[in-house]
């Protein structure tokens, strides 16, 4: 006998279902977090949810008279199905006299790979390439001069953006590790700005003096200085209007949040815990992380080991990236021994105390195997029966397991909200 559990996988290709299995005589925990079940919007709920700005004027009074509109939007790394808003962008830009011929898309891409065809019509639909101008962000030509932030920050940002006169973004709400939550501001630091701003924020505010600022951190928000530092980039470049998504398990919206760039991530940020934040204790001989719906980092879906695996535990990082890992040229390593500005040899050493990560995968890659740790803890499987089978020799008949479906867009519940069931509706711009 044997209990089964299945997960998609494969964020942007297919988002197919993998059913793994556990001995009957395991405990075996599935981690979904609350609003992993939510329904997912409908259009009209979208369409409400655009029409509800929080702290600016709706998109259409914006829009009236103007010239030069750019949208931008995040890549193929960040799993917010910006399709389903566009259309209804479009349609407020047209109803608002503004020809196609007016508009242009940025790829907000900061320092990852350059996006192409077959991406821009995953994240924005299959008929906007053939419509519009999509243009990749540069991060080391073409800037604008905006000066210095308050704290310090040189603010170097994409020219073809700073030509428009309505600045529209788009992006998601998902955990991040330093600005607490991705969406919002972060949609212009790092996502159209150049490389040496990208690190005087994340490294000259984000660890001061070699330290990492007490103030940062994965799901802090408030009094967080990388954050506030790319607000007030975002205030400087004159960004008009930003749309945030917050999704559940299957990548569906569950709540839109439009407007201003501050306030409405702060009403999105606290749907987001409510969905994302998933109990968690440190009592696991065995922990699954499905690295999904951002499978092009895997680093992002090991937290669940490091939080709930016991010492000497095993870990499995399920990751099937059809795309291996997405290039980043501030972390990733360049050479035997070096990287970018923010590659870290020590990164890869989370799990100290594993007795072995799985790294189980369709798709090997020996950059991702690398990331989770030590060569000597470090195992590649392409099936899972090679993974259960050495789990059963090393855990015997009985065995606790915690298995994480979304690892990487869930984080470890705030204190006092670990029972939550379910996420309520945070305001104008989100819905059930």
């Amino acid at each position: 006998m044997s209990q089964s559990i299945t997960m998609l996988t494969k964020a942007w290709y297919g988002d197919e279902p993998m059913t793994i299995d556990f001995p009957d005589s395991w405990e075996v925990v599935y981690k979904k977090m609350p609003g992993h079940d939510t329904p997912g919007m409908t259009d009209e709920q979208i369409w409400e949810a655009i029409n509800s700005p929080i702290g600016a004027p709706k998109l259409q009074d914006l829009a009236r008279g103007k010239q030069r509109v750019v949208i931008v939007f995040d890549d193929l790394a960040r799993p917010a199905p910006a399709y389903r808003v566009v259309p209804f962008i479009l349609k407020i830009l047209a109803e608002a006299g503004i020809k196609d011929e007016q508009i242009r898309f940025i790829a907000g891409v900061a320092n990852h790979l350059p996006m192409h065809r077959d991406d821009y019509a995953k994240k924005l639909g299959e008929d906007i390439p053939g419509r519009f101008r999509i243009y990749n962000h540069n991060p080391y030509e073409h800037f604008v001069d905006l000066g210095k932030t308050s704290r310090g920050t040189h603010v170097l940002i994409n020219r073809e953006f700073m030509s428009c006169d309505l600045k529209i973004a788009i992006g998601g709400i998902i955990p991040h590790p330093s600005a607490g939550f991705g969406g919002g501001a972060k949609i212009i630091v790092p996502g159209v700005v150049s490389y040496q701003t990208v690190l005087e924020n994340h490294i000259g505010i984000g660890n001061r003096g070699g330290k990492r600022n007490p103030t940062v951190g994965q799901g802090k928000v408030d009094g967080n200085e990388v954050r506030l530092d790319m607000e007030e980039v975002a205030r400087m470049s004159g960004l008009d209007w930003k749309i945030d998504i917050v999704i559940n398990g299957k990548r569906e919206p569950v709540g839109v949040f439009c407007g201003d760039v501050v306030a409405e991530h702060r009403v999105g940020v606290d749907l987001a815990w409510k969905t994302y934040g998933t109990p968690c204790e440190k009592e696991y001989d065995v922990v699954v992380a499905n690295s999904y719906p951002i499978d092009l980092q895997v680093h992002k879906g090991i937290w669940p080991a490091v939080e709930c695996m016991k010492d000497g535990g095993s870990a499995v990082v399920l990751c099937n990236s059809v795309q291996g890992e997405s290039l980043h040229y501030q972390s990733q390593r360049f050479g035997t021994d070096y990287g970018g500005g923010l590659y870290s040899p020590d990164r890869a050493r989370r799990l100290p105390t594993a007795r072995r990560i799985y790294y189980f995968t369709e798709f090997p890659s020996r950059i991702q195997m690398e990331m989770l740790g030590a060569q000597e803890q470090v195992v590649a499987c392409r099936r899972w029966s090679e993974v259960i089978m050495d789990l059963v020799m090393s855990h015997g008949a009985h065995a606790r397991v915690a298995v994480f479906p979304c690892a990487s867009a869930q984080l470890p519940a705030k204190k006092g909200a670990a029972e939550a069931k379910e996420p309520a509706a945070a305001g104008a711009g989100a819905s059930r």
